[in-house]
């Protein structure tokens, strides 16, 4: 398991209970500069073995951190708030969602920025809150910001599957992904094409609509999408991994429904 640990942008005091709590009971910490975190754990006697992670060696040790995360727990931490928000982690959380090693975020005390993390989406990103109930309000909103980017909502359960389908014209074809049960016991990230929605969830929702380039070979079914990188040549497995890629989710998804 791996989580990416908020810590204090300031005050020391202010980190969470629960970030203090994992700290204390994962196996190694993985953090930008080790001398200065360690300033923090010593502030709150958590002695765990600390790694690099950094911009300049995150992909040298991204499979280190995968490696570790599977033989127990580990956390990421940036040198003061919240990871993968301008900060390193971007980059793993893809690769644990290809790898099927389950993660979290822990004590951002925001839901769009903790969603925006579980996502593995990249900046830039706009929160725009919920979508007014009128389309012409809703045009409005999205008429007055710069749309190429990664987009954040707030979504009811009553207004998902419209607020998509709006969303879905609005914007065309771009991969979503959607939040539920945050640092809950059921957190759930699901991740789908814009065009192929999911309609069957309950509950309060954060949704991410990923930048603009999206590839257009996920306008096929996931099956003949997969058969696209067959008749090319790859192996089925290669070519599941590269649609799992071009999509956004997990290998494990794709490889789910071409079963």
């Amino acid at each position: 398991m791996v989580y990416f640990v908020t810590t204090p942008i300031g005050n020391l005091d202010e980190l969470t209970y629960r970030a203090h709590k994992i700290l204390q009971q994962v196996d190694c910490i993985f953090c930008e500069d080790t001398r200065h975190s360690q300033i923090l754990l010593n502030h709150y006697d958590v002695k765990k073995p600390l790694y690099s992670f950094h911009k300049f060696n995150e992909k040298q040790q991204q499979n280190f951190v995968l490696q570790k995360a599977r033989d127990g727990d580990v956390a990421v931490i940036s040198d003061a708030g919240t990871p993968c928000i301008c900060d390193p982690g971007a980059s793993l959380v893809l690769a644990l969602q290809e790898h099927g090693i389950p993660y979290t975020v822990v004590g951002s005390g925001c839901a769009f920025v903790s969603a925006f993390v579980l996502s593995g989406f990249c900046p830039p990103l706009t929160f725009c809150g919920f979508l007014p109930e009128k389309n012409g309000d809703k045009d409005k909103l999205l008429d007055g910001i710069n749309t190429k980017g990664c987009l954040a909502f707030y979504v009811s359960v009553h207004n998902l599957q419209s607020d998509l389908n709006y969303l879905y014209q609005k914007l065309g074809e771009r991969n979503a992904c959607l939040v539920k049960e945050l640092t809950k016991m059921h957190e759930k990230v699901i991740h789908f094409p814009l065009s192929n929605p999911v309609c069957d969830e309950k509950g309060e929702f954060v949704l991410l609509i990923d930048k603009t380039d999206f590839n257009p070979l996920c306008q096929m079914t996931v099956l003949e999408h997969v058969a696209h990188y067959v008749d090319l040549g790859m192996t089925k497995n290669e070519a599941i991994k590269q649609t799992a890629k071009d999509r956004g989710v997990s290998k494990n998804d794709v490889y789910k429904q071409c079963l």
